[in-house]
């Protein structure tokens, strides 16, 4: 198992780290004593991000010999899982035993979740050899979980999302940055219908609509059977039929107390707290997203239903039953993604009459101001006056209880201002508005 391990060392030491892949707006780097540990759903690009990391190292003038890459998710390395994870480092400096202490060894492990603990060991070098280290994993805890600690105060958190609208028009080579001409929007807009069918997963750029759709739904299934697997879940079938109820409700609003009875209908013998634990390991496999409403009392927060979003509009599309998912609801569930690469702080609003505002996000501001709250709804289309009339009026009578002076209606692909009694409200595409909320 040894000369195994060792083996595995050098293969993925010779690999060629890969060139010509889709461009990504991340880049992550290291600090001095720090662990960088990329998350992200599975199949959001964590692994291509770690190897053209190492692609960058090299080409900045680093040795091969310097890089330890393992992929721990590797069926042979199913072993290390039984076994005392320092073998990786003392089977690598078997290799190269001049390097111990010598010079910085660049550690990168992807699904390091695979090894028991791995937090201890992963301090334990951080503390006692001389390594730069980079983790990566879909189903890691929470940092402020109990089996964080070993690393708390030495972690750079980098979070992956799935491409974003502006990285997808960078692998297609569109410009998209500045002043745009008229023929630059309108190539623009056909490229948003592409990404509108695509979604963000760069696995599937490239497959017909038939195989797009079978990967989605095989990428949902592995997710779901990696969160079962992970947290040892004794209710496998509940896990996925609520899951199943979260993405056709997309966009929706749900209580933990209707979720466990429609659970119990289908007759799974269920609890609350069961309940609640799922939804955190749909949230923390990045996955499914509860939203609040705004409010600065947690009795309100805690006796109102959540909204609920998926990680990407296709794979919500490609596995929900076609029934209670809309153009509207993926529309907003793309809004909702384009905000959380901004700011995590997303949250629902009700005014005094009862009217719903899709998304309110406090943007984060200049240290010592007061941080930027933005309203939107989010509607497909506004062609029907009523429709019109009613999206502006929520706008408008949130704008009043918040003191907001702007508010914005994202569309498919109307453009207008409205002014209203407190400011104006700001009708824009959406594809337009994905290029604004993205810098």
């Amino acid at each position: 198992m040894i000369e195994c391990l060792k083996r595995i060392i050098t293969e993925y030491q010779n690999l060629e780290p890969p060139g010509g892949l889709l461009p990504r707006r991340v880049a992550i780097g290291s600090l001095p004593g720090k662990v960088s540990v990329v998350t992200g759903v599975r199949g959001s690009g964590k692994t291509t991000l770690l190897r053209q990391r190492i692609r960058q190292l090299i080409e900045g003038g680093v040795q091969r010999e310097n890089i330890l890459f393992l992929n721990l998710a590797d069926d042979r390395l199913y072993w290390l899982r039984h076994e005392n994870p320092d073998l990786i480092l003392e089977d690598y400096f078997e290799l190269h035993p001049q390097k111990r202490g010598s010079v910085t060894v660049h550690c990168f492990l992807d699904e390091v979740h695979a090894l028991p603990h791995w937090q201890l060991f992963i301090d334990r070098l951080v503390r006692s050899e001389k390594c730069e280290i980079t983790v990566a994993g879909s189903l890691l805890p929470a940092l402020e979980e109990e089996t964080a600690r070993p690393l708390t105060g030495r972690i750079v958190s980098w979070g992956i999302f799935p491409l974003s609208f502006r990285e997808f028009l960078d692998g297609k080579s569109i410009e998209n940055n500045g002043s745009l001409s008229t023929k630059q929007r309108l190539t623009i807009q056909k490229a948003f219908e592409d990404y509108w069918q695509v979604g963000g997963f760069p696995g599937v750029n490239g497959l017909d609509p038939h195989q797009r759709i079978e990967a989605q739904q095989s990428n949902w299934s592995t997710i779901l059977a990696s969160i079962i697997g992970r947290h040892n879940i004794s209710h496998p079938r509940a896990v996925i039929d609520l899951a199943h109820w979260l993405v056709d409700n997309t966009g929706s609003l749900y209580s933990v107390s209707h979720l466990t009875d429609y659970l119990k209908s289908l007759g799974h013998r269920v609890r609350k707290s069961s309940v609640v634990d799922w939804l955190v390991t749909f949230e923390d496999a990045g996955l499914l997203f509860g939203v609040n409403i705004y409010s600065s009392s947690p009795t309100r927060i805690s006796v109102n239903p959540r909204k609920v979003y998926c990680i990407d509009h296709v794979l919500a599309a490609s596995v929900s039953s076609g029934i209670l998912t809309n153009r509207d609801s993926l529309l907003e569930n793309l809004v909702f993604n384009a905000l959380r690469r901004v700011t995590p702080e997303i949250f629902y609003h009700k005014t005094k009459t009862g009217r719903e505002v899709d998304l309110v996000a406090l943007l984060p501001t200049v240290p010592g101001h007061e941080r930027a709250v933005m309203l939107f709804q989010v509607c497909a289309s506004l062609a029907d006056p009523r429709v019109k009339q009613s999206e502006v009026r929520s706008l408008s009578e949130a704008m009043v209880e918040l003191a907001v002076a702007e508010g914005i209606i994202v569309t498919w692909r109307t453009d207008e201002t409205i002014p209203v009694g407190f400011g104006i409200i700001q009708v824009v595409p959406v594809w337009r508005f994905l290029l604004e909320m993205e810098p």
